[in-house]
């Protein structure tokens, strides 16, 4: 980031102890979604060019690489993508699908693709993206994600544009459940038929909720460090990761923001286990169920997961 800043003579600090306050969720920062999502109104500033674009992709999947990621989603929003490049929707995806590509061969990672889009922007901007996400699902796209403010905006107007996207063929993710109640959660299952739900949490406060989850199989991306960073949660020793696996929910580590939260899927993992007391054995669980709620195609899952139980049990897995 110090050097885009100096290349492009951005005004936003030149020293790491500056700048990280701006970019990274710090333990001085208050713990509230608007500490959070200001941080990426600066972030959006470092998107300056093609080259930039393609240089921070290339090192977010060689960071989850080094982490001993074999398999990845990678989640952007288009529109925060080309706000500073000068680019269109289009050719943002376009560069960061081949970006994508090309780093992930490199890596040798199994790659798949979430075009995100928040609740504060407009249904026409949904449209565009989702317009876009369905002319690339051969190139990687296998999902959508409706994502920012869950108490500051409203899910109602995106409904019909993210049903059309299901029924091209593409996997919903909703976020919910994180700073909004569980009736969020039960409006992203019933209403718009999601595949996930980001975070989520917040799901084990009705108990209907919880039993409409089980009965819908739908999927829980869980991120400790972004919860409790962001006051989500204000307590570990409470937080519910181990009650929302026993209340038989299907869940999945996940980082969601590495970069703002410093952390890794590794870091997330020692969490559960250091914490909450999750068993080795419950690890490897939660891993081959992350792929199994994973948006790739069902051939694709299906040849991933007989590697993964190999991998984490031996032949006789």
């Amino acid at each position: 980031m110090l050097e885009i800043i100096s290349e492009f003579g951005l005004d936003l600090p030149s020293s790491v102890d500056e700048l990280r306050p701006l970019v990274q969720m710090v333990k001085t920062d208050e713990r509230n979604p608007q500490t959070f999502l200001a941080k990426f109104n600066v972030i959006r500033q470092f998107f300056q060019s093609p080259k930039i674009i393609q240089r921070l992709v290339d090192e977010a999947i060689e960071d989850a690489a080094s982490d001993g990621v074999h398999v990845l989603e990678l989640r952007f929003t288009p529109a925060a993508s080309c706000q500073s490049s000068g680019l269109t929707l289009e050719e943002t995806v376009d560069t960061v699908v081949a970006a994508s590509q090309e780093a992930a061969k490199r890596n040798q990672i199994m790659l798949g693709m979430i075009l995100s889009v928040n609740r504060h922007e407009t249904v026409k901007l949904a449209e565009e993206v989702i317009r876009i996400a369905v002319d690339r699902m051969e190139a990687g796209i296998r999902g959508v994600d409706l994502a920012g403010d869950e108490e500051g905006s409203a899910v109602d107007p995106f409904m019909p544009v993210f049903k059309e996207a299901k029924q091209a063929g593409l996997k919903l993710t909703i976020h919910a459940g994180e700073w909004g109640g569980p009736e969020h959660v039960a409006q992203a299952i019933e209403a718009m038929a999601a595949d996930r739900i980001g975070h989520g949490i917040r799901a084990l406060e009705d108990p209907a909720v919880v039993q409409m989850a089980r009965t819908s199989g739908v999927g829980f991306e869980i991120s400790p460090t972004s919860n409790m960073l962001t006051g989500v949660t204000n307590e570990m020793a409470t937080y519910p990761l181990a009650a929302m696996i026993d209340a038989g929910l299907r869940v999945a580590i996940t980082t969601d923001d590495p970069s703002i939260f410093d952390t890794t899927l590794g870091k997330e993992h020692a969490l559960a286990v250091e914490h909450w007391g999750l068993s080795i054995e419950t690890i490897k669980g939660l891993t081959l169920q992350a792929l199994q709620l994973s948006f790739f195609h069902d051939k694709e899952r299906r040849t991933l997961e007989t590697k993964v139980v190999e991998s984490l049990w031996g032949s006789e897995g």
